[in-house]
């Protein structure tokens, strides 16, 4: 298992080794020169040359490139016209902000992180669950519900869900306030009165997929010879179920809800918009809209993170679900 994870955790280093060059290279690639979004447009050619010297922008790629590396593990100076000194993690300055990105992100990724961690917990309870009843009651008025209820999560969009929920819950019943992010240990209640259309809309929308996969999956299994030996054993309903079947079955739920969860870590850019709520994904796409480079890379950067951070944990599972993916 320690061979099994050292290998993971190699793969997932030389990965997020090259997402990073290439987003750094994404910097010089993009038509914006980062200088005239600091630079105001009366500065002269000497002054322009100033500030790019004092950006370091002079310098060969490989150092830059380094030098920006550093700064994430140790910190790294900036120079004056980036506010100074900048510490670990150092992610850069924003040149629309006019601060350090790393404090942008801090203030951010927690809405971000609030916003899919209850929704993913939601949409995969709901989800398998509603898929293990609809296969176990195949033919039933409870499998007719379960298809029906997913077929209208997957033909529906999240704006459209969004929009609805507002419209019911925030200003005609009145029952919510109006969406926002609140600090869950500065007040719980709030915290959650101010997520739940979002959770409620990701969770809706997501489950329905999940409901599918886990009913085609779950019949699946159930026709496979281990499962009618257990029967055939006398084993109990539960036993049969929950820890054959389902094992089986849940494999492919357990990809699919890594990738899903790690790239919505990422940024949800439709579900912040949607809600008003300024999170990573909507940060990313102001940053992109305004060509705040700084800002673009670390956004980038992180999502990468999570979707890499991801995929080993989907790796992990797997060796624990089945043992035999620890021997490839």
């Amino acid at each position: 298992m320690a061979r099994f994870l050292l290998k993971r955790l190699f793969s997932a280093t030389l990965t997020l080794f090259a997402v990073s060059v290439l987003t750094f290279l994404m910097f010089f690639a993009l038509p914006r020169d980062p200088v005239s979004s600091i630079c105001s447009k009366n500065c002269n050619p000497e002054r322009l040359e100033r500030v790019r010297d004092d950006l370091g922008l002079n310098d060969p790629l490989i150092s830059q490139y380094a030098g920006y590396m550093k700064g994430i593990v140790t910190g790294r100076d900036l120079g004056s016209a980036q506010g100074g000194r900048c510490d670990a993690p150092c992610l850069g300055w924003s040149y629309v902000t006019n601060e350090a990105v790393s404090d942008t992100i801090a203030r951010v990724l927690p809405v971000t992180l609030s916003i899919v961690i209850p929704a993913a917990i939601l949409w995969l309870l709901l989800g398998v669950g509603l898929g293990m009843v609809s296969a176990l009651r195949r033919g039933t008025w409870l499998d007719r519900l379960a298809i029906g209820f997913s077929l209208t999560g997957a033909s529906l969009q999240l704006y459209f869900v969004g929009a609805v929920l507002l419209l019911v819950f925030v200003y005609n019943l009145r029952l919510l306030p109006v969406p926002s992010y609140t600090s869950i240990f500065d007040n719980p209640a709030k915290w959650a009165s101010g997520l739940v259309l979002a959770w409620v809309a990701l969770a809706f929308l997501f489950s329905a997929i999940y409901a599918r996969l886990s009913r085609a999956q779950m019949l699946e299994t159930l026709s496979e010879d281990f499962v009618r030996t257990a029967r055939a054993k006398g084993l109990a309903k539960p036993t049969v179920y929950g820890r054959h079947a389902l094992r089986a079955a849940i494999t492919p739920v357990v990809t699919i809800a890594g990738l899903d969860v790690g790239g919505a870590l990422g940024g949800t850019v439709i579900t912040e918009t949607t809600f008003g709520i300024q999170g990573l994904g909507r940060t990313a796409v102001d940053a992109v809209r305004s060509g705040d480079l700084p800002t673009i890379m670390a956004t980038v950067l992180i999502a990468a993170v999570f979707v890499v951070l991801a995929n080993v944990l989907v790796d992990l599972l797997y060796a624990a679900i089945d043992p035999r993916v620890r021997l490839r």
